[in-house]
């Protein structure tokens, strides 16, 4: 069983390891929703089908927090939650090069490839594709890269990759998106940091965090890490 983060009686949040699906797929591979059904399953001795509600992914090669619901009336208002942008998105992004300016608010329309689910593209154009933003700051550089704070305020799929990518940085190992090498792992230098909310139910604010892999190139940085 992965690590987990947070659990009451209404969530559960764990720390996805990066190469790790967040829901099963056509390969067949174990996935987190799963492993964390099992969790429950075999913890509190709850036989048949156990309500698990999964309220958002982040992608195979990315490590970090990964938040479910344990009952349904939780999964409803964290899902109009993470519509409705209430909930604090912390991502820390590992880059080839610096990015220029340092810090900043980046705002794209990302629009998907013909023919493929992977590949998106970022435009300065309102009428290609759906408004991204997010704002990024620069926290360490060592060996050329750069360690950066990612604050999302949107959600769009590949969002933080395509925007950096589009930016002239690219993330460390994201060949799809511009690195020049893969990682040994497979995996990607980004990481889903910490999410911030108040509770659905007792309305406690709640802040859930995730320890960075101690893996190259995340190892770099270690005398960086913030909030």
């Amino acid at each position: 069983m992965v690590p987990i983060l947070h659990e009451d009686n209404h969530l559960i949040a764990v720390a996805k390891p990066a190469g790790l699906l967040c829901q099963a797929d056509i390969t067949g591979d174990p996935d987190l929703l799963e492993m964390v059904r099992g969790y429950i399953r075999e913890t509190y001795q709850k036989p048949g089908n156990v309500y698990l509600g999964l309220l958002h992914r982040i992608d195979r090669p990315v490590s970090g927090v990964v938040i479910f619901a344990k009952t349904s009336k939780a999964a409803e208002r964290m899902s109009k939650m993470f519509q409705g942008r209430e909930i604090r998105k912390v991502y820390h992004a590992v880059t080839v090069k610096p990015p220029q300016p340092p810090s900043g608010r980046l705002v794209h329309f990302l629009s998907q490839s013909e023919g493929t689910k992977i590949i998106m593209h970022a435009s300065s154009n309102p009428e290609k594709g759906k408004k991204s933003s997010l704002v990024y700051e620069t926290i360490g550089v060592r060996d050329q890269m750069a360690l950066l704070k990612v604050e999302l305020e949107t959600g769009r799929k590949h969002q933080i990759r395509v925007q950096l990518s589009a930016l002239g940085s690219p993330i460390v190992g994201d060949l799809k998106y511009g690195a020049p090498s893969p990682l040994e792992d497979q995996s990607i230098a980004l990481h889903a940091h910490s999410l911030e909310f108040e509770h659905p139910v007792n309305r406690q604010m709640i802040r859930i965090q995730a320890p960075h892999p101690l893996c190259y190139p995340w190892n770099l940085f270690e005398s960086h890490w913030v909030d």
